[in-house]
């Protein structure tokens, strides 16, 4: 939803707010007031293209700022602002980080739909079509579609595995070669991780094996040997028991020195055990050599680390494995791709089928708001066409899409190729009221909705307007009178010259007195009595529905 519209030096616009309400928001003027520069700035803020020719005459620069709040969950919504320079040159960026036009286009015009100008309505876009009569279907085309989509990615994966099998069978000799030398090499070795990780620790221990056991003896003998800690402590021992016997304040020495004698004699034994494990074994020592110098060659070759060598093991004997036997892999995986091919061409069937059932209704639903709009007997058509295979995407295996008849007994044409903007216009909005909550758009902008409309015609518009209020934020550019009484919004576009006599455009909220003044205008052109009175009349029936 469209929260605030800041726009600068856009057209006419030298600075003005735009608040739209969350229901229906009506903007109105006199003709060549500047209506559409206010449209101009939503354009930028969605990333539509911009030229020099936006910018305002005299200015550096145009500036569009908004605030749009989104269905993930951010609770203050988020910062867009599009500035284009007098150089033609555009800027963008969402939350203060700087973003792409695309990224405009995705993110902030993916929730408001401009429903104008032909070449700005994404409903006129055939391959939006399917997208929107599967949301309006629901329950029972999304089944449909998503044991589809399974089945498309399973095709999908089985093609490419046939044709990595294949690719395989088709390695060159001198691949193939390769592969086999660095099989024959890596097994020869046989290593592992576990291995080569036991190795590193223990060869260090054998290759100095001989000073270990020295240096162990010694210790040992400096701890438990004649003259060695162990004695000397025992002998300190000995002295504090009969001192202790004078002196009680002795105690915790001698407990404490009692308690080091313990500790030593425990690190006397441990250090026995220690030189007496130590064994000098020089053929053992050779064997852990070899072994690493083997380990250390493959790695220097496929590394760096063992798990790279072990890596590269695994594709020469798959590559070797695939050639070897190649006739039968390309076998297993041409069937495997036939079955898949066969359950997604079922799955394809029961999708098409089931889009086929909703779209009469789905047009139904539609040409009923059409009639309703009094739009005689034109309607929407949904049109079918089968794809080639190699023409089928994770959508479907058809092409659907939305055909508009003008009138009974003529030919449906596609409705980008409907020839009044107008017609087109409510066209959109017949299609947006039928598809309702279901529509990912959340913020509707009208443009010419209301083009050569007047009378019963009129109140229906209004009506159906209304309703689509119910389920979305509605802005509508509008010269209709029973249209504007409706909004719970009024904003009035008027054309002003400034202190140098230059024009601008003003946008300003009407409340009160000034609302029922513009309605009076709308109906009659002046704010004559019976004109204001007509006006208040109007406004206080659309407060009574």
């Amino acid at each position: 939803m469209l929260d605030e519209l800041h726009v600068q030096n856009v057209a006419l616009i030298r600075d003005a707010r735009f608040l739209p309400s969350a229901g229906l928001t009506v903007v109105t003027g006199e003709s060549g007031s500047g209506k559409t520069a206010l449209l101009s700035a939503i354009e930028l803020l969605v990333g539509q293209r911009a030229d020099a020719a936006t910018v305002r005459e005299g200015a550096a620069k145009a500036t569009v700022e908004g605030r749009v709040f989104l269905n993930d969950g951010v609770p203050d919504g988020h910062i867009a602002v599009r500035k284009v320079g007098a150089d033609g040159r555009s800027r963008a960026s969402i939350d203060g980080s700087m973003a792409t036009v695309g990224q405009l286009a995705s993110v902030i015009g993916a929730s408001i739909d401009l429903c104008g100008q032909h070449e700005q309505q994404s409903l006129l876009k055939s391959a939006n079509h399917r997208l929107l009569l599967d949301a309006w279907a629901g329950e029972g085309v999304n089944r449909a579609k998503e044991s589809y989509e399974q089945a498309f990615a399973e095709a999908s994966a089985a093609a490419c595995a046939l044709e990595k099998v294949q690719e395989a069978t088709r390695a060159s000799s001198a691949q193939l070669d390769e592969a086999r030398f660095v099989l024959q090499r890596i097994d020869e070795v046989n290593p592992s991780v576990e291995e080569y990780e036991d190795i590193l620790a223990e060869l260090p221990r054998a290759e100095n094996a001989e000073a270990l056991a020295q240096a162990g003896d010694a210790a040992y003998r400096n701890l438990a040997g004649e003259g060695g800690a162990v004695g000397s402590l025992n002998a300190a021992i000995m002295e504090l028991d009969s001192m202790r016997a004078v002196d009680s304040s002795l105690d915790a020495v001698y407990t404490a020195i009692v308690d080091a004698s313990y500790v030593l004699e425990d690190a006397a034994r441990e250090m026995r055990v220690y030189r007496d494990s130590v064994e000098c074994d020089p053929t053992a020592l050779g064997r852990l050599q070899e072994r690493m110098g083997a380990m250390q060659g493959l790695m220097r070759a496929y590394g760096p680390r063992m798990e790279d060598v072990l890596e590269r093991r695994a594709q020469a004997a798959e590559l070797i494995a695939s050639v070897d036997d190649s006739q039968n892999r390309v076998a297993a995986a041409m069937r495997a791709c036939e079955e898949a091919e066969r359950r997604l061409a079922a799955a394809a069937e029961v999708l098409d089928a089931a889009r086929r059932e909703a779209a009469p209704r789905f047009a139904a639903e539609v040409n009923g708001s059409m009639a309703h709009l009094e739009m005689g007997s034109a309607e929407l058509v949904c049109e079918f066409s089968a794809l080639d295979r190699s023409q089928w995407t994770r959508d479907g295996s058809s092409k659907m899409e939305f055909f508009y008849r003008a009138a009974a007994g003529m030919t449906p044409r596609p409705l980008a190729r409907i020839a009044s903007g107008g017609e087109a216009s409510r066209a959109m909005l017949a299609i947006k009221v039928a598809l309702g909550s279901a529509d990912k758009g959340e913020t509707l902008v009208f443009d010419e909705v209301d083009a050569g409309v007047g009378g019963t015609a009129a109140l229906a518009l209004a009506d159906v307007l209304c309703e689509l209020a119910q389920t979305h934020q509605v802005i509508v550019v509008t010269h209709l009178a029973q249209v504007a009484v409706r909004a719970q919004a009024h904003y009035v576009v008027k054309k002003v010259a400034n202190e140098k006599g230059i024009p601008e455009t003003e946008l300003s909220l009407l409340e009160g007195e000034q609302r029922i003044r513009e309605i009076a205008r709308m109906l009659s052109g002046d704010a004559s009595e019976a004109s204001l009175a007509h006006a208040r009349e109007m406004m206080q029936k659309a407060s009574d529905r």
